[in-house]
């Protein structure tokens, strides 16, 4: 019975993992009308699936340091009341997260829940040098490392289009439009004429005008653009997955590999489901951004979450993706600076939340 409660909440976790975090990967194809919700989400399924698996191959060190090991004593990080409050704290901070349609770190809510269970089990025990080194500074690095990355790529990309002579269409409208002018009971008279009007930024879509190589500019951009999203997306798999295996791992008894296979598929499962919200907020509250802006924070957060896999460092792939979106409406001055503060303070809020939840979880499970 008590392995099952710890299966169902570690797949409970996964599945709202899937809904926080899945649509990030893709949100700047979407946020650039490059394309629609359903097929951006599909392909952000498909990208974070195949990174869970790559996971089994080169992510091993997440799964250790996501077990507890070294932040409290082995017997603690291998008792079933901390495992579970760990997981009942992580899936507390996201599921408040994902209803409110706020974007926060799967990573920062386990850190939150291995804190709050360690300091409520052995509270003259936990590390935190562990905690400090290993966990609080690579999530504080991250996001300023994708600003500055978003912010610097883009500079590039822009000074290559430059050179190449790509131009930027502008967004105007035009085509005939009929209006009634009079109107009684019986009859209509209508008016048609010829109309030209700039598009509400809603709807305006930019688009890049010229040849590269001989191909077509703008379907360059979006083909890169595609693959940029993908690897962003198969990044996050690589880089999430292991993080809930490994309390996964203690608690089941299953292989790693088993687990890994498992966990990705109700992270899948939860993007399918539920990640619109968060997915709307990431894709058009942060800031407007045409297919080139996307691609140059796709290519710096998946640069970075890459590295941070194959190396270990528990980077929040969440705090990456908005830091990058957020470097390019630095540079284009178009940053919402409000919804910046609203997603700042829930990533202030994600690691006491959690940690709170599995504390409280200690004393229930008793």
């Amino acid at each position: 019975m008590e392995t099952t409660v710890l299966i169902f909440a570690a797949l409970a976790l996964a599945y709202f993992n899937g809904a926080n975090d899945n649509f990030k990967g893709v949100a700047t194809l979407f946020g650039s009308q490059t394309t629609d919700y359903k097929r951006a989400i599909r392909w952000a399924t498909l990208c974070t699936f195949s990174g869970s698996l790559a996971a089994i191959f080169l992510a091993k060190t997440l799964v250790k340091s996501f077990s507890g090991k070294g932040l409290v004593p082995d017997l603690t990080a291998q008792m079933p009341a901390f495992i579970l409050a760990v997981l009942a704290g992580a899936i507390l901070a996201l599921l408040i997260a994902t209803l409110i349609g706020m974007p926060i770190s799967t990573t920062h809510s386990l850190v939150g829940g291995l804190a709050g269970s360690g300091l409520a089990l052995a509270p003259g025990q936990v590390n935190f040098g562990v905690l400090g080194y290993g966990f609080l500074l690579p999530l504080l690095f991250s996001p300023v490392a994708a600003i500055l990355l978003g912010y610097v790529f883009y500079k590039v990309c822009h000074f290559v289009r430059m050179r190449t002579g790509i131009n930027k269409e502008t967004c105007i409208c035009i085509g005939e439009r009929m209006e009634v002018v009079a109107s009684d009971l019986n009859s209509a008279v209508a008016s048609s004429f010829i109309s030209l009007e700039i598009a509400d930024e809603e709807s305006c879509v930019q688009r890049y005008a010229g040849r590269i190589f001989g191909l077509n500019a703008q379907r360059i951009v979006d083909t890169l653009h595609f693959l940029s999203a993908g690897w962003l997306s198969f990044a996050r798999g690589l880089n999430d997955t292991p993080k809930i295996a490994g309390a996964m791992l203690l608690a089941s008894g299953i292989g790693l590999q088993s687990n890994l296979l498992i966990v990705g598929l109700a992270i899948a499962l939860g993007g399918m489901i539920s990640a619109r919200k968060v997915g709307i907020t990431v894709s058009k509250k942060v800031t407007p951004m045409n297919a080139g802006q996307g691609l140059s924070a796709n290519v710096s957060a998946a640069s970075l979450v890459t590295v941070a896999s194959i190396f270990g460092l528990p980077v929040s792939t969440t705090h990456v993706s908005v830091g990058a979106i957020f470097g390019i409406g630095v540079q284009s001055k178009g940053a919402n600076n409000k919804m910046i503060r609203n997603i700042a303070l829930a990533w202030l809020l994600t690691l006491p939340v959690a940690a709170l939840g599995s504390a409280i979880a200690i004393y229930l499970i008793g």
